[in-house]
């Protein structure tokens, strides 16, 4: 039984993150002109594929990349997160971004905006 009390509570966990990371994507469309979300529902589709990219293919990026971020002390990581973003693009109808720079710029926003957010909600427990 405190299994599945666990299970539930990591369960709840994941989706209030998703929620969150779905209403930062909705800010970040209102505030970036080179990023657009048509509903809330699609912001929390880009939550979901964002977290499954960022889980399954940002390692394999980092590895083959490794060399270059090495040299550049981690900023190439800039770079990475930016093509997971276009591919987010590319694999959702709804949600744009106009170009590699503002998919820079969505990345190191959503970064700094999902670490404010979740600290909250780390606060409230």
């Amino acid at each position: 039984m405190p299994f599945l009390l666990l299970t539930k509570l990591n369960t709840m966990k994941l989706i209030l993150r998703l929620l969150l990371n779905a209403i930062a994507v909705v800010i970040l469309s209102y505030v970036l002109p080179g990023v657009g979300v048509d509903s809330m529902m699609t912001a929390i589709l880009v939550a979901v594929v964002l977290s499954i990219l960022n889980f399954l293919v940002k390692p394999i990026l980092v590895i083959f990349t490794l060399p270059i971020t090495i040299l550049t002390l981690g900023l190439f990581l800039l770079v990475i997160n930016a093509i997971i973003i276009l591919l987010a693009a590319k694999l959702i109808d709804g949600f744009y971004v106009s170009g590699f720079w503002w998919a820079v710029i969505f990345s190191l926003l959503l970064a700094i905006l999902q670490a404010i957010l979740h600290s909250i909600l780390k606060e409230d427990q």
